[in-house]
């Protein structure tokens, strides 16, 4: 089930700054409270191929988001010691050295179980331990959250684990989100910050289709 339009789980989780800071975080309390926007983005697991290169983009897109009063946390089911240990492990060793946001350590899996996007299913019965035998690897998918100043969930998209994100289009929904906001327009199909947006009229959708 969609949570777009939906608070975000109120729901507090062990983290790590870049420092080696152990933290606890609560996104909701995080948008609410700092009036800023929140990008949350889920990975698989750390010291793995796909994930760091990930990470790696959003630091470096990390002034883009700044820019846009929006707050970069990343987020697995690993430790803060794995975590800490990946943030002190070169780049050019498969490492995350350099990121500077904090990173949600969602052992006991609360969080992402609400939000429901971790890799597992519940498999036979197992009549001598009277329990369900649990198969997949229970560790998240690419998840990722677009949060507003209110807590409000304003997209998600949750992507197989082989396949890496493309940052831009996160910013690119911040700026369409934000102009909605602002302007009270809504964006069509690729708009860019700077385009005309439309409004929510059938005579505004016309006059913009034969234009472009």
């Amino acid at each position: 089930m969609s949570l777009v339009g939906k608070k975000f789980p109120n729901i507090t989780v062990d983290a790590i700054s870049f420092m080696g800071e152990n933290l606890k975080i609560n996104i909701l309390e995080e948008a609410t409270k700092n009036k800023k926007k929140v990008v949350l983005f889920w990975y698989p697991k750390d010291f793995t191929f796909v994930c760091p290169t990930e990470l790696h983009a959003f630091q470096a897109a990390i002034q883009e988001f700044e820019k846009r009063n929006t707050m970069v946390i990343g987020a697995s089911c690993d430790t803060n010691e794995v975590h800490f240990a990946w943030l002190n492990t070169p780049k050019n060793n498969g490492g995350i050295e350099g990121v500077k946001y904090p990173i949600l350590a969602d052992t006991t899996r609360n969080l992402s179980s609400t939000l429901g996007i971790l890799d597992i299913e519940v498999g036979e019965y197992n009549d001598e331990t009277d329990t369900y035998l649990i198969e997949g690897s229970n560790v998240t998918y690419r998840a990722t959250y677009l949060i507003d100043e209110d807590g409000k969930i304003f997209h998600e998209s949750v992507n197989d684990m082989p396949l890496g994100r493309n940052v831009n289009e996160y910013i690119r929904l911040i700026d369409a989100y934000t102009h909605v906001q602002t302007v009270g327009e809504v964006c069509p199909a690729n708009w860019q910050k700077g385009q005309e947006a439309m409004n929510a009229d059938r005579n505004s959708t016309a006059e913009y289709l034969s234009h472009n």
